[in-house]
């Protein structure tokens, strides 16, 4: 059925059908759950947590923050809910609540005889119901985990009940002196409680959470010496809820006994005096006391056993330090106890009774005994030095350690003894001969003292040097080779050795000549090979060149040389060459016969007579002769004969010299009848003999060069010229004491003419070195300091230069340096004591004379003038810089410091370089005079107090500092106002009581003014302070903001004005002032952010325009707040229906119909059927149909209800109109709004 629905407007459809409505919604909506029925029968959550008090009451419902139970998609479910499980003692019960379109799930504690809910036993119910639809087979199931909150139903027990302690009569104020325990079964804020004293008591306090009992007042043994008090545990929650009942009593008994609670504890540190001091100290002894007062204080240390000559004493050290050293009252005697002495002591304390300390052991070592044992530095000493070194060079530094004063250092004699010398007072070994001289790798020697009985040993090691010529294994080198060998041929091989290492004896070759050779030789073989293709026509027959051989030294190369002679042999390896060839030439037909024609010459460059001729081709006929060896061409028959056929010869001629023939030659003849001139023939010259000529000369030049050679000498090799100094070498020289080991000097410089080894210079002190304080580079020529120089031991020194080359013969000399040592200020001054001490009076003036220091220098001039200072900064004290009084400079105050530590200097007024200082120490003690008053520490104070402490509680401590001793130190305190008793002060400890109840409501702060006042003599001083106490308040919400209902229902209009009052929702909390007054908030639910709630008024309005037709009714959970320390609150679930409103037109299920009816149809045929609908709930009975055009003639009717078109008694013709347009109206009659 299609119907058409407009939008209208009108009046209020009944609320059954917006119910139906909103059903068929929640079920269209509910069938795309998962997990759900095929109606959607299910919890709305699989698992609820709820809670309840314990001891609720019966029928006593359980608060959960989401909505438990089912949503009725079908409202006409009749659902039970029961529990199935988890609830074996039977406490709970479920209900069923239908609130709209909810079953709500109720769960409440049974009544009757059931067991009431106790959370110490169980406190966590976890229960399985299952929900069901009577009279259908649909069934749901979920757990409600139910929390069982904890109430204030138990009291705190002590355990144990009894308590005993024992304490000195000196135990300090706020000592904790012991701990009470008890306990409450409750838990959170219910199990919290309070400890307190059920009797003033001053001078104990207890706290009032842990139960630690502190000391609060001064005992006296003489007095009281025993407490008995009783501690009372008070529950906060029963205070709040006004009873005060106490759950139990602890006693505490306090014991006080008089005792020197601490022996003196004696602490030994000994020491092993220096030979020369004067007043040996062997030990130092430090005895400790924990007591205070008398019983704290040292009475004596006395040596009880180990000295049965009374040769020892102890010596108290400072005013206030029980500090004590031991000496010696006579000279030791060490040879009867040359291990030592064990000495026992033992201290007594000045206490009531006296306390001994335990005997404690002193070793007093033997000095010499316990002396460091002297010795050299090193049992072995290594060292290397050049092979090259001269007399003179620097090898090592023995030294004995310690040093003995009349030290004195001997070389053992011994193989290698003699090469080196030592100096007997330094220990400073030098070489005393050339060491190149024999060849060793390593040199032993021993050094002893003067006695003989130390030793050490000294490994010298040879660093290799490069000393030694590659020698060649032969004296000269001579061979013989042919011309015609192949370039790149071994012809002769040389060899050479070094007897150095490494690289200094590591060899290469090289061929010295001023000319180019043919040769070359292979560095590191020494085999000598051609370079190019040798020619004994046109090069020196004999070779004669130098082969040098060089090592790879540092740093030079030593090199030799060698003389090698390479003869060329002669290989016939030339063909002859003709002088002229291509001869032509005529001669006349009666030419007589054996007539000399011409003559042909071939020269051979290698064997220059022994060419013969011959005629390889033209004379078959026999008409020539040639002869063999002079070349004569001669004709042999007569050319007269008639068969000759033509006049012309070509004659091919050829020279050999047996092995090689020369290129054919041609002479052609021609024969002419007549005569015919002498000088006919005419040949082309090759110009064989010019070459030839030309070839000799070569030879020959090349024969001089190599003779000329032959004259050079070596004049690198020869030691020509000896060393010489600089002109730049001064005679003497100033040098200052204080120069650092390491120090440059002076750098020597040296020349010699000679290259390589024999030109290299050498530097060492061959003498003057007395006190070893200098030493040479053997290289550079840098002089420096080796030792440190004492102007007061030697002032010069005459130093004897000595310098060497390398040649060979080894050439040298020396000149004489003078060096004056110039004074240094290397002297510091030196106090006459090792420390000062003095004790004044912290109330001395300004400018007292305290003490006088003195120290000397041994610095001469302005090195040894000493000016005074104070280094410490401070304003208290200054000292003559001349006279070393030190005097008072500002006010003293030993309560600010009661004593001080000055660092006096002394230092030298040198003018040139670092001045030079001694620093001592004074100790300056201030005694006291009474003159502070007591100053709290803070200034102030700032307590914050809950308003529900118990009476007698300890809130505050004040603390004074009174920094003047005896009588002057001790404080009272008092309390200046006390708020009509409401606190009190301890006058000895300064410990501030609650005497009254507080109440935050009636006052929050307290402003106390307290004085501290000292017992000074003659006048007592006092001073003010002030503690501001604030009240805390104390959570006293005791009770739970409640509803009358778990849940309530509303409505509204839709299309409503934001704003618009929905219902009041009202809460109720028995508690009063702040913990009463009640918030209201809407936090949960579907129409969240839809509605408002007034946080005060509880009045829900609307926030949106609402539209039935969207949503049709709305949850809302409401929560009630108060405005406790710690807020509680309930909540409550609100359901909102909204009322409908005719504000939508009808709508047809088509926007346009094509009907067909069959033309001379009879009246009331149905021609269609208009269908429409109005969404608004109740319109759609409402509705009526009119056809409003289109149908002028009335061929059509349409029922004013159902909607039906019919045929009237009108016949319709298709011939005539075969369409018709009909326009149709439907309206609902609430409003009158139509849709066409």
């Amino acid at each position: 059925m299609d119907i058409i629905m407009g939008h209208c407007v009108g009046t209020r459809p009944p609320s059954s059908c917006l119910i139906l409505l909103l059903l068929k919604l929640l079920a269209t909506v509910s069938q795309g759950l998962p997990g759900t029925g095929p109606l959607g029968f299910h919890f709305t959550h699989s698992i609820y947590n709820a809670t309840v008090y314990e001891n609720s009451a019966a029928r006593t419902y359980v608060n959960s923050q989401s909505r438990m139970g089912i949503t009725l998609i079908d409202l006409s479910w009749d659902i039970k809910y029961r529990i199935v499980s988890g609830d074996e003692e039977g406490f709970f019960k479920a209900e069923e609540v239908i609130i709209a379109d909810f079953c709500f799930l109720r769960i409440r504690t049974k009544g009757g005889n059931s067991a009431i809910l106790n959370r110490e036993i169980q406190d966590n119910y976890l229960l399985i119901v299952k929900g069901s639809v009577r009279g259908e087979d649909l069934e749901a199931w979920t757990k409600v985990n139910i929390q069982v909150l904890d109430m204030n139903d138990l009291r705190p027990l002590f355990s144990p009940t009894t308590y005993s302690v024992t304490i000195a009569e000196s135990t300090p104020l706020r000592t904790s002196v012991a701990q009470v325990t008890a306990t409450d079964a409750d838990i959170g804020s219910n199990g919290e409680f309070y400890y307190y004293f059920k009797n003033k008591v001053d001078l104990f306090s207890v706290h009032p959470t842990s139960g630690v009992i502190s000391l609060s007042g001064r005992l006296n043994y003489d007095e009281k010496n025993r407490y008995d008090l009783e501690i009372l545990a008070v529950d906060r929650g029963m205070k709040l809820y006004g009873n005060n009942g106490v759950s139990s009593t602890a006693k505490l008994y306090v014991h006080i006994e008089r005792v020197n609670e601490h022996a003196p504890v004696i602490q030994v540190v000994t020491h092993v005096p220096f030979s020369l001091d004067k007043e040996p100290t062997y030990a130092v002894v430090t005895v400790d006391d924990l007591d205070e007062g008398a019983n704290g204080e040292i009475e004596s240390v006395s040596i009880v056993a180990g000295d049965p000559l009374d040769q020892f004493f102890l010596a108290k050290e400072g005013k206030w330090m029980n500090e004590y050293k031991i000496k010696e009252r006579k000279q030791v005697d060490w040879a009867s106890f040359p291990y030592g002495y064990n000495l026992t002591l033992q201290a007594k304390d000045k206490g009531s009774p006296q306390k001994f300390s335990a005997l404690k052991t002193a070793h007093i070592s033997n000095p010499k005994r316990n002396s460091v044992p002297v010795q050299f530095e090193k049992e072995v000493y290594n060292v290397n030095i050049s092979e090259f070194s001269p007399p003179g060079v620097v090898v090592a530094i023995i030294k004995l350690s310690p040093e003995p004063l009349d030290v004195e250092y001997k070389l053992s004699p011994g193989e290698d003894a003699g090469y080196f010398k030592i100096n007997p007072r330094t220990g400073l070994i030098v070489t005393a001969q050339p060491l190149n001289t024999i060849k060793k790798e390593v040199y032993k020697l021993e050094v002893t003292n003067k006695e003989g009985n130390i030793k050490a040993q000294v490994i010298i090691g040879i660093d290799d040097a490069n000393d030694h010529t590659p020698e060649f294994q032969q004296s000269l080198y001579d061979t013989f080779v042919n011309e015609s060998v192949p370039v790149g041929t071994s012809i002769l091989s040389v060899s050479a050795s070094d007897k150095d290492k490494g690289e200094n004896g590591y060899i290469t070759y090289s061929i010295a000549s001023l000319n180019l050779l043919p040769f070359a030789i292979n560095q590191f073989t020494g085999v000598i090979s051609t370079t190019e293709e040798l020619d004994f026509e046109s090069s020196p027959e004999t070779y004669r060149f130098i082969v040098r051989a060089s090592d790879w030294g540092s740093p030079y190369r030593h090199e030799s040389e060698v003389n090698v002679t390479i003869r060329i042999g002669n290989v016939n390896d030339n063909s002859p060459l003709f002088e002229k060839v291509a001869c032509q030439g005529v001669i006349s037909y009666d030419f007589p016969v054996g007539g000399h024609i011409t003559a042909v010459s071939a020269i051979d460059i290698d064997e220059l007579e022994l060419v013969k001729y011959k005629i390889i081709s033209g004379n078959e006929l026999g008409f020539f002769y040639l002869n063999p060896d002079s070349g004569v061409l001669q004709l042999k028959k007569s050319l007269m004969n008639p068969g000759i056929k033509n006049g012309n010869f070509a004659l091919r001629i050829t020279a050999t010299d047996g092995e090689n023939f020369a290129d054919p030659m041609a002479i052609n003849i021609s024969v002419l009848h007549g005569k015919v001139s002498s000088k006919s023939f005419s040949c082309r010259e090759t110009r064989v003999a010019q070459k030839l000529a030309e070839k000799l000369l070569i030879k020959a030049k090349a024969n001089g060069k190599l003779n000329l050679e032959d004259g050079f000498l070596d004049f690198y090799s020869v030691n020509r010229q000896g060393p010489h100094f600089d002109k730049s070498f001064p005679s003497d020289m100033a040098v200052k004491e204080n120069l650092p080991v390491g120090a440059n000097i002076l750098k020597i410089k040296a020349y010699d003419a000679d290259s390589g080894f024999n030109g290299k210079v050498l530097f060492t002190i061959s003498d003057g070195n007395t006190d070893s304080c200098f030493n040479i580079d053997m290289e550079t020529g840098q002089l420096k300091v080796l030792m440190p120089m004492d102007r007061e031991h030697t002032d010069l020194y005459l130093l004897n230069i000595t310098i060497y080359d390398l040649g060979n013969p080894q050439k040298s000399s020396w000149r004489l340096l003078t060096i004056n040592i110039e004074d240094a200020n290397d002297n510091s001054p030196i106090f006459l004591q090792d420390s000062y001490s003095v004790n004044i009076l912290e109330s001395s003036s300004i400018g007292t004379e305290i003490i006088q220091v003195e120290a000397r220098d041994k610095d001469l001039g302005s090195n040894g003038e000493v000016t005074y200072s104070v280094l410490t900064d401070t304003q208290e004290f200054a000292i003559n810089s001349s006279t070393g009084v030190i005097y008072v400079a500002d006010q003293l105050d030993r309560e600010s410091k009661a004593n001080y530590s000055l660092k006096i200097e002394a230092r030298d007024k040198a003018e040139n370089g670092q001045q030079l200082f001694s620093v001592v120490t004074l100790k300056v003690f201030l005694d006291d005079v009474n003159d502070c008053s007591p100053a709290f520490i803070p200034s102030s104070y700032s307590v914050k107090v809950l308003e529900d402490l118990p009476v007698g509680t300890v809130i505050a401590w004040l603390e004074t500092h009174d920094p003047d001793l005896g009588l002057g130190g001790q404080v009272r305190y008092s309390l200046v106002n006390d708020y009509n008793g409401r606190f009190e002060i301890d006058k000895a400890s300064g410990a501030i009581r609650l005497s009254k109840e507080l109440d935050y409501e009636k006052q929050q702060f307290y402003n106390l003014t307290v004085r501290a006042k000292d017992k000074g003599r003659p006048v007592s001083l006092s001073s003010v302070s002030f503690v501001e106490v604030e009240v805390v308040d104390v959570n006293e919400n005791l009770h739970t903001p409640y509803f009358p209902d778990f849940a309530v229902v509303g409505s509204v209009k839709e299309n409503s004005r934001i704003g618009t009052s929905v219902l009041q929702v009202t809460a109720q909390d028995e508690d009063s002032g702040r913990d009463g007054e009640i918030q209201y908030s809407i936090r949960d639910g579907s129409g969240l952010g839809r509605f408002n709630i007034d946080d005060e008024s509880g009045v829900i309005t609307a926030a949106d325009i609402l539209d039935r037709e969207t949503t049709g009714s709305y949850w809302l959970t409401v929560y009630a707040t108060d405005r406790g320390v710690v807020p509680l609150y309930s909540t409550l679930e609100v359901y909102i229906e909204i009322e409908d409103v005719n504000d939508n037109a009808p709508l047809t299920s088509e926007p346009i119909y094509y009907p067909v009816v069959m033309e001379n149809s009879p009246k009331d045929v149905s021609v269609i059927q208009i269908q429409a609908e109005d969404p608004d709930s109740s319109s759609n009975e409402k509705l009526t149909y009119r056809i409003t055009s289109g149908n002028p003639q009335n061929f059509f009717a349409i029922n004013i209800k159902t909607g039906l078109i019919t045929t009237t008694s009108r016949k319709l013709d298709r011939e005539q109109q075969a369409e018709h347009f009909l326009e149709k109206r439907a309206q609902d009659t609430w409003s009158g709004c139509v849709l066409a």
